[in-house]
């Protein structure tokens, strides 16, 4: 009866969950480890989210024809935890449908995989991509999120030619928003998320160059009483990382807060932190913004397209901004609740940054490299300084 007689279902409820098919639809030895999506609480009873993940179920049959059988021309990218294609629902709405790869979803059983769907899907906000729904079939798991035109800010940030579509009043609107979204995972939703991954391929771009936060696969949820966690699995990537995670495992609000900073001074530069050409005496670009700062030259930092028009106290401002949220002691970090304060509010007064880690080039050490997921390079090695000599900070006028 619960069933209706089709060829294939499955009822979720609190006392009981059932499913028939006509295929070996169960493993016995999947695991229920930890998954991308780190829930750092047991997981609730799926039975009392049953009519919310009745709401947000696909079945398979749906989003092969949405997705033309996930063929190569739907096919519109590739990340660390699966493929992502393209697909339009019989009701003419776009999706982009996650396909994650076998890797993954063989750390995650069933349950945990739903529970922490339905809390994405929960996350509401203008600047976050919206979860629509999951699919699970067989050893299949697949995530469906809104469909965002414009695809990620990389793609225009450091393209020569498409970076000139990217003026400055547009680059501090990504800056301001980004920032909003990261404050409400932060502060104002029902739980208090790190996302850990927040870098330029990683924010969308919608039909009006709006930026919407993305890939949540390396998310963690903390309970209401934790400040920091400790990992022995380094996750990230390169170049965005803070030095307190990437030696020590150990992350935090302010983990999110150093790639921001990072992803601030890349849009003010154009340029990418893992790419950057070593010149003018600089290693990185987090380097040259220092050197560029302490030498009261923070302008040489601005990227040449924008040379024509451009907003000095914003760009002066991002920039301070950006090196504050690098600074190698997690608890000089500004948090992101001030940091919107700062970049919507010019009786704000800053404090002065301290120098901010040091990447030094060369082999990448086995502890971070075993345990690196990235879609960059991860050929060289990040060591962070500990050099405790006195400098004078000087402010720029």
């Amino acid at each position: 009866m619960c069933c209706g007689g089709k060829q294939g279902a499955r009822a979720l409820l609190a006392w009981c969950n059932i499913r028939y098919d006509l295929y070996k639809f169960y493993y016995t030895t999947e695991t229920s480890a930890a998954s991308p999506l780190v829930l750092s609480h047991p997981p609730s009873s799926v039975g009392d989210e049953s009519g919310t993940i009745q709401s947000l179920l696909f079945n398979l049959a749906t989003i092969e024809a949405a997705t033309n059988k996930f063929s190569y021309e739907n096919k519109i990218g590739k990340g660390g935890f699966g493929e992502v294609y393209k697909g339009v629902l019989l009701d003419g709405r776009e999706i982009a449908v996650k396909k994650l790869s076998l890797s993954v979803t063989s750390l995650q059983g069933t349950v945990e995989f739903m529970n922490e769907a339905i809390l994405v899907a929960k996350l509401q906000h203008r600047n976050l991509v919206r979860l629509l729904g999951f699919c699970l079939e067989g050893q299949e798991k697949m995530l469906i999120y809104e469909y965002i035109p414009n695809k990620s800010l990389d793609r225009f940030l450091f393209d020569p030619v498409k970076q000139r579509e990217l003026d400055w009043s547009g680059r501090y609107k990504i800056i301001v928003s980004i920032a909003r979204g990261i404050l409400y995972l932060h502060e104002d939703s029902q739980l208090l998320i790190i996302h850990r991954d927040l870098k330029a391929s990683n924010v969308l771009l919608d039909e009006n160059m709006n930026p919407k936060i993305s890939d949540f696969g390396m998310a963690k949820i903390f309970q209401a009483d934790q400040t920091q966690v400790n990992t022995g699995r380094i996750v990230g990537t390169y170049g965005y990382m803070s030095p307190e995670y990437a030696m020590r495992g150990q992350f935090s609000v302010k983990s999110d807060v150093f790639n921001f900073g990072v992803l601030v001074l890349e849009i003010v530069s154009g340029k990418k932190n893992t790419d950057f050409c070593q010149t003018k005496h600089a290693d990185d670009l987090l380097s040259y913004a220092w050197k560029n700062w302490t030498e009261q030259t923070p302008l040489e930092l601005l990227d040449p397209t924008l040379r024509d028009s451009y907003s000095r106290n914003e760009v002066i401002r991002c920039i301070h901004i950006g090196l504050l949220c690098i600074q190698e002691n997690p608890s000089d970090r500004p948090s992101m609740a001030t940091i919107s304060l700062m970049l919507n509010s010019y009786s704000v007064t800053l404090s002065l940054p301290r120098k901010p880690a040091s990447f030094l080039h060369g082999r990448t050490p086995d502890m971070l490299k075993n345990g690196l997921h990235s879609d960059e390079s991860a050929t060289s090695s990040i060591l962070w300084s500990n050099n405790e000599v006195s400098i004078t900070e000087v402010y720029p006028r």
